[in-house]
């Protein structure tokens, strides 16, 4: 490739995708673009501090060879006016990681925002964004500590999308036209019209990313956030096919939530993520009250933005937030916060997002010891109160230090006893597993409480049915008996008989077909006995659908069916035991 600015490293190799994965050699070439207003200050302060960490971690096996890359105002002044030169982006394509310091978008030149422009034109579809408090960084929560977070915000779709008719205009007039006309729906005259288009490609590929994300980090779950409640096709379809991907090509290394609770009683087995879902305005407050419940968040656009700047305000401000723009072929890691020009070339802002940005993009090529390093001495050196002004000013007694400064301090820690910095990065993932631990045995303890807390609220058949238990047509009723015996269980189900019908065999079964009657519970079989057939309601039945269908068939009992087949069974108790917990109350 023929570059007209950029100067490609020649001691260096590029990184490169072989069948889906990451191959990083010891002397990879990275790009890097300083950015905007305070981007060259916070961009050289990085530089060195990652440059210290991966010394130290890997003694010189390891190193970065370093290649700039110009986008915004200076790409400008050398491309002759072109914010977002295809130099760059083809450079972006070849070496496969970069990372970038914030930019100001030109106005009147064709850019909504030259970090849209980026995302989208590279198709750097999954927004990471991890938020996790550093020990003493100021912050609003009393438990910020309890804050260890990834969401994956879906870049290229939603809103975000860009379709959009301004009011007045001969496209919206069109537009009101057609869905009044054609489709009979009714709004405001004037209204500004908008498009939000989500579709299974971009849901899934999400999600997808999401799950291997969580697998490859050992992590506990992954959060489906969504509106779907209300936006039915459109969040509520991201939701049906974020469990889509992942029972179809994760199924051995996932559970569901309803898995967890019906299957295995709230133990979480080893080795399997747990995915799971919520409403978009619930997780807001259960973000504030019970952080530590979600691990990695996978949502649409909009509500990504939203809860990774709410996210951020809990744990010290986006001004420490760190990010990265992941496709399948390319990763640019920024920093996300603005240029702030007032503040350029002064030596002065907190580096933190660019440089945290920086521990992202080495945990994303799997240099994870240099990473940990930074990790670990980040809030040593905020503990000793040498911080930037930002920090100075929430804090007593601190030592007000300029950018540069800020990052010899952090160099300084790191070149120090690193197997210190180690050590202090395995107590806090102890602390973690240990907390994980508590959560998992108070879930086992009192799940339909450990679920209200959680803020899952059971509304139909599969989110409240247990696991059903099975014995064969032709055992005999004595052994049935045993059986939900071992199992604590009232019912059981009796597979088929040679019509191929299930059946059922209850306590009640029992008292009145067996002990009434002064039969053998030996020499019976339970295919004597069993009720068939099987009364069944959907896995998707409300809970008002269920106990309707229980009491129109005189039963304590319906089993839950899917796809033909049996998986489940909910009984009155299991009813009466929720409406005790969460309360009942009509549909508002």
């Amino acid at each position: 490739m023929a570059y007209r600015h950029i100067q490609m490293p020649t001691d260096g190799d590029k990184i490169r995708m072989v069948q889906d994965k990451l191959q990083v050699p010891d002397n990879p070439i990275i790009g890097y673009i300083e950015g905007d207003g305070i981007g060259p200050d916070i961009t050289r302060a990085s530089l060195r501090v990652w440059n210290a960490a991966v010394e130290k971690a890997y003694g010189g096996r390891r190193r970065i060879h370093w290649c700039e890359l110009y986008m915004g105002e200076k790409a400008a002044q050398l491309f002759d006016g072109d914010y977002f030169p295809q130099e760059t982006k083809d450079t972006l394509k070849d070496i496969a990681v970069a990372i970038k310091g914030p930019l100001t978008t030109p106005v009147g030149e064709g850019y909504r925002s030259l970090n849209v422009a980026l995302r989208q034109q590279l198709d750097l579809y999954a927004c990471v964004r991890p938020v996790r408090y550093y020990q003493d960084v100021p912050s609003p929560l009393r438990h910020p500590e309890q804050v260890d977070v990834v969401v994956f915000r879906e870049n290229t779709e939603d809103v975000y999308a860009g379709i959009e008719y301004e009011s007045g205009s001969p496209e919206n007039e069109r537009l009101a036209r057609f869905l009044r006309d054609e489709l009979g729906e009714r709004f405001f005259e004037d209204a500004g019209l908008g498009v939000k288009p989500i579709s299974p490609f971009g849901s899934k590929r999400l999600v997808r990313k999401a799950i291997r994300y969580a697998i490859d980090q050992g992590r506990e779950s992954v959060t489906l956030v969504h509106k779907g409640n209300i936006m039915k096709y459109t969040e509520g379809a991201f939701r049906t096919w974020g469990y889509e991907v992942a029972k179809e090509e994760f199924r051995d290394r996932i559970i569901t939530e309803e898995e967890l609770y019906n299957e295995y009683g709230g133990k979480q087995p080893e080795g399997k993520i747990v995915v799971k879902d919520r409403i978009a305005d619930i997780i807001f407050q259960l973000l504030l009250l019970r952080p530590s419940e979600f691990d990695i968040i996978a949502t649409m656009n909009l509500n990504g933005d939203y809860l990774s700047d709410a996210l951020a305000a809990e744990v010290g401000g986006i001004g420490i937030a760190p990010g990265g723009n992941i496709g399948d072929e390319v990763a640019v890691f920024e920093a996300t916060h603005g240029t702030a020009p007032k503040y350029a070339n002064q030596d002065k802002v907190n580096p933190s997002s660019m440089l945290l940005s920086g521990v992202l993009m080495l945990e994303h090529m799997g240099w994870n010891e240099a990473a940990d390093l930074i990790n670990a001495a980040y809030p040593q050196v905020i503990g000793e109160k040498f911080v930037t002004y930002d920090f100075a000013r929430q804090m007593q007694d601190a030592h007000v230090v300029s950018t540069s400064v800020f990052a010899d301090t952090l160099i300084a820690k790191i070149t120090g006893s690193a197997s210190d910095l180690a050590r202090l990065e395995q107590q806090r993932r102890e602390t973690l597993e240990n907390e994980r631990k508590q959560r998992e045995a108070q879930r086992v303890k009192d799940p339909l409480r450990a679920m209200k807390a959680s803020g899952r609220r059971p509304m139909t058949a599969g989110h409240v049915m247990s696991a059903i238990k099975s014995v064969p047509n032709d055992a005999s009723v004595e052994e049935a008996i045993s059986r939900m015996g071992e199992q604590g269980i009232s019912s059981i189900l009796v597979e088929p008989d040679a019509q191929g019908v299930w059946g059922i065999m209850t306590q009640r079964d029992i008292v009145t077909k067996i002990v009434s009657a002064n039969r053998s519970a030996s020499r019976i079989k339970v295919n004597e006995i069993a009720t068939r057939p099987l009364v069944t309601v959907s896995v998707d039945a409300t809970l008002q659908a269920i106990s309707m269908t229980m009491a129109e068939n005189g039963i304590r009992r319906v089993v839950i069916e899917e796809r033909g087949a049996p998986v489940g069974i909910v009984s009155e108790t299991d009813l009466v035991e929720i409406v005790e917990e969460f309360g009942w109350g009509p549909e508002e």
